[in-house]
């Protein structure tokens, strides 16, 4: 796929070029979206920390990275936006957490606690990126193509985590004949694949992609920078009400958007604990998802051109309640898959048609800032999914549960996002 197969967008050519770019990052990271929850969370849970503690670590882990990139993602997006340099920012993250899944397949699984903080910093820098890579969206995309273009990132990323995953499958499956006979070996070779595969196909992005806003005449000192940004995110927070609807929404996806990245994170826990998936099943699942999410992304970002944004983020909060309950009594391996297959179809959907969302109602001029709460809005309660997963694990020793106490996110997310009136915030944002 290349630039040039992106007619279906209605863009000029010379805008083509950039927007396949910021999609390649989609592709990049979501090397990490499928190798943590198959590779990693299987090398952390069996290898490196085997019994109970090992899916209360991961899911621990899952919780501070998601909590330290909450308080970060808006100073950081705030002193990106006085610089004009999200693309150093977005360089800087997913580079960082990159190298930090390298070094992670270099360390021995016996350094239990440099193995822990690594995957941390993994998570970690993965979470930051996507702050200044969801910032560049409204910069390359208008009122017209936001939800197309938005959707054509999930699916590309969906694709390229599909290609990262079989190649995984590949060494799990010849490891013997090329000389990695040893599970754990076979493992970290898929950590390697993770950490080269999203450094190297981030380079494009930071290659092409470039800041709208004009930086400055002389360089900010990074402490004055801080202090700035601090006092905008403050000035911020003190004009919310300047941009009601806007706020009301990332209310509502503070919530519901924990559910997802609970899930997400935690459903390889689920199917290792109560259905005993084995490492293959494992990866075959989850690049199924990909393989059906990529689609299902598509559908749902024409679906809201369709019948409005709204609407659509309603059917996919609808069908996230459902998986739920159903998760709760499931009795095999085989509803397990028929259920990934109906997760695929809505899990990229939901995060695009929000993303869109967020594009639609985010003031001109500051698209990091904001979407560095986006990212703040999406990232401040996730650590209680996984954090609430992980203590329930802790207690009962099921995984059930766990998944079953993650019902009241989407619930939450799903009335309060239904108070939204999604062109008041477009008018809002535009002084109208």
């Amino acid at each position: 796929m290349t630039p040039d197969s992106l007619p279906s967008l209605d863009l000029p050519s010379g805008n083509r070029r950039e927007i396949f770019a910021w999609a390649l990052y989609d592709w990049a990271n979501s090397a990490y979206s499928t190798l943590s929850i198959t590779i990693l969370v299987y090398y952390l849970t069996k290898v490196v920390l085997p019994g109970r503690w090992g899916p209360v670590a991961w899911a621990w882990g899952i919780s501070l990275s998601m909590l330290t990139a909450a308080v970060l993602s808006p100073i950081l997006g705030a002193m990106a936006d006085a610089s004009a340099n999200k693309r150093r920012w977005l360089a800087g993250t997913a580079l960082a957490g990159a190298g930090a899944a390298v070094l992670l397949a270099a360390v021995p699984p016996e350094m239990t606690w440099l193995v822990i903080t690594l995957f941390v910093l993994t998570a970690l820098g993965f979470e930051l990126s996507i702050g200044f890579y969801n910032g560049f969206l409204p910069e390359i995309a208008d009122e017209t193509t936001m939800n197309r273009i938005s959707a054509f990132g999930y699916a590309l990323g969906y694709i390229g985590g599909a290609a990262a995953l079989g190649l995984a499958v590949l060494v799990q499956i010849f490891g013997s004949r090329i000389g990695l006979p040893e599970l754990s070996d076979q493992l970290r070779v898929g950590l390697l694949i993770l950490g080269l595969w999203w450094g190297g196909f981030t380079l494009p992005a930071i290659w092409v992609l470039r800041d709208r806003g004009k930086a400055p005449q002389q360089p900010v000192p990074w402490r004055r920078a801080v202090r700035r940004a601090v006092g905008e995110v403050r000035r911020s927070l003190g004009n919310v009400r300047q941009y009601r609807m806007l706020a009301l929404f990332l209310l509502g996806f503070l919530f519901y958007n924990d559910g997802i990245q609970s899930v997400i994170s935690q459903a390889s826990t689920f199917a290792i604990m109560e259905l005993k998936f084995e490492t293959t099943e494992l990866i075959l699942l989850i690049l199924l998802i990909q393989l059906v999410a990529c689609p299902g992304a598509t559908l749902v970002g024409r679906l809201a051109d369709r019948i409005g944004q709204k609407a659509a983020l309603h059917l996919c909060l609808a069908v996230w309640v459902g998986l739920i309950v159903t998760a709760f009594f499931i009795p095999n391996k085989t509803v397990f898959w028929f259920l990934g297959v109906l997760l695929a179809l809505v899990l990229g959907g939901t995060q695009s048609v929000s993303r869109a969302i967020m594009g639609r109602m985010a003031p001109p001029g500051r698209t990091a800032e904001f979407f560095g709460f986006f990212n703040f809005s999406g990232k401040a309660t996730s650590f209680l999914g996984t954090f609430l997963f992980g203590l329930i694990i802790a207690v009962t020793g099921s995984a059930r549960w766990a998944v079953l106490s993650l019902l009241v996110f989407f619930l939450l997310g799903w009335a309060i996002v239904s108070r939204v009136d999604i062109q008041q915030g477009r008018r809002n944002a535009f002084g109208r």
